[in-house]
């Protein structure tokens, strides 16, 4: 039974550490990620700019 028992602490406790460890380093998934954020937010805003010079026109003309 103390087998099984130090058998199964081990386990978890390696589990544990290969979680910690792999969580410390962005990987090229996340930075992928990352940098398709930050391009739809540069897009969003320019979409926005575009929206406000579009109505600024059109209050001109009136």
């Amino acid at each position: 039974m103390k087998a099984v028992h130090l058998i199964a602490s081990s386990i978890l406790l390696a589990a544990f550490f290969a979680v910690i460890t792999g969580c410390s380093e962005p990987g090229p998934a996340e930075k992928a990620g990352e940098r398709i954020d930050n391009a739809v937010e540069k897009a969003g805003i320019q979409i926005e700019q575009a929206g406000d010079n579009l109505r600024d026109g059109i209050q001109q003309e009136r």
